[in-house]
């Protein structure tokens, strides 16, 4: 069985097209599938729309948290609560093609264990966002060592692939990456992004550029480097100036360069508060590891019931 989990964070509008979609897609190939909406603490009718669909389909399945825990918490969610023997990943809002799950649902039957949704065009964007997920790519490629450029959270896994995911311990989780770094036998699949029919998008640029650092922080020890590569910058630039210092002396030619010693002094200072600021966030993320809080809380959970398929919604514990 094919599970297919949908992170949905304010998607009231989409949950019950994508539960028809995918259904008329899935049943029409004859794949025997669920559907796990993940509720990542919605503040509009999401969760709503989500029993409504479970109570149309019983194929449907659904989570919610407790709170907004974050797209990456969602999918891991999804992840843990899905029984089926291959589970895909992909967007509620459809902007990934749902029949894309079935050549992925292929490459699986023939012995692939990670099936990647490639990017072969993004869509409608503005130059702003086009530029600035550029610009966030090439940054989390360079600093993962893993090709990030065209990858996406729209991925099928065999069930080895996703108990290894989940036995992983670490709490602040990179999906995009992980995938990639446990291994297994890969495929790819390329895919073009589709434009929302309803709703906004949920990523802008701040959102962007915090999920950039979050993420690279979380699976890279790149810019604890940059530290060290900026310090050692800076010592470097100390001989230099320190030996011009010198010779401008022993000359009788003394530098008069207030300007310069205020410079230096800025310089200095800024690439010090900087070095702070990286070594900080490491250190906090450590302590949210070191605390060992869990990566979400469900607080209701639609499932099957018994033989006869009935679903109940019920009050989890702490998960």
């Amino acid at each position: 069985m094919l599970s297919v989990i949908l992170p949905a964070y304010n998607e009231e509008k989409m949950i019950q097209k994508a539960a028809d979609t995918l259904d008329g897609i899935l049943a029409g190939a004859g794949i025997a599938y669920e559907l796990v909406f993940v509720d990542d603490g919605s503040k509009d009718a999401t969760w709503q729309e989500i029993e409504r669909a479970a109570g149309r389909n019983p194929n449907v399945t659904g989570i919610h948290f407790s709170r907004n825990f974050g797209k990456e918490s969602a999918m891991l969610a999804g992840l843990a609560g899905a029984s089926g023997d291959c589970c895909a990943v992909m967007d509620c809002d459809l902007q990934h093609p749902p029949e894309t799950l079935i050549e992925m649902y292929r490459l699986w039957t023939e012995g692939y264990e990670v099936i990647e949704g490639v990017k072969r065009s993004r869509g409608k964007e503005s130059a702003l966002h086009r530029a600035s997920a550029g610009l966030f790519y090439r940054i989390i490629s360079g600093a993962v060592k893993i090709d990030m450029t065209r990858a996406s959270d729209f991925k099928l896994l065999d069930r080895r692939a996703v108990d290894a995911l989940l036995s992983l311990p670490e709490r602040n989780v990179f999906f995009r990456a992980l995938s990639s770094w446990i291994g297994y036998r890969t495929a790819s699949v390329e895919f073009d992004v589709q434009e929302r029919t309803e709703g906004e998008s949920k990523w802008s640029t701040t959102s962007l550029i915090k999920y950039a650092v979050k993420n690279i922080v979380a699976f890279s020890t790149v810019p604890m480097q940059c530290v060290t590569v900026a310090g050692v910058f800076v010592f470097l630039l100390a001989i230099v100036l320190g030996i011009e210092s010198l010779v401008r002396y022993f000359t009788g030619h003394a530098v008069e360069g207030f300007t310069t010693v205020i410079l230096l002094i800025l310089i200095i200072g800024s690439i010090i508060m900087i070095s702070l600021g990286i070594i900080g966030y490491y250190i906090a993320k450590i302590y949210e590891e070191v605390k060992g809080r869990p990566r979400y809380l469900i607080s209701k959970r639609i499932e099957r019931r018994g033989k006869s398929g009935e679903k109940e919604c019920r009050v989890e514990k702490i998960e």
